[in-house]
């Protein structure tokens, strides 16, 4: 039976915000953010974070099909996912609060 990952609170109210902003398709603000969100994506996470993330956010994959897909253990997904996550937010995070601060 594959282990079910859960993300802490935060992460978890993060993702689901982040999830929520990539299925928005008409607002200019949310076009910037998805350009920004796929450089960063490019640029901050290691190959394998990024190919990892763009599966689970941009093609809707869940873990198990991801890990299918790369032929890795989901376990693997899993550690890569969190940590690519936790790099992501932390990048959004300086932006918001940079932005803020503006």
């Amino acid at each position: 039976m594959p282990r079910r990952v859960t993300l802490n609170s935060e992460l978890g109210a993060t993702d689901r915000s982040l999830r929520k902003l990539l299925e928005e398709n008409e607002s200019e603000s949310a076009d910037k953010i998805k350009r920004n969100l796929v450089k960063i994506i490019k640029n901050e996470l290691t190959s394998r974070q990024s190919q990892i993330i763009m599966l689970y956010y941009f093609k809707e994959m869940n873990i198990n099909e991801i890990a299918q897909t790369l032929d890795i253990s989901p376990a693997a997904v899993s550690v890569t996912m969190k940590r690519a996550r936790n790099k992501l937010f932390n990048i959004l995070k300086y932006i918001i609060y940079s932005n803020a601060i503006q």
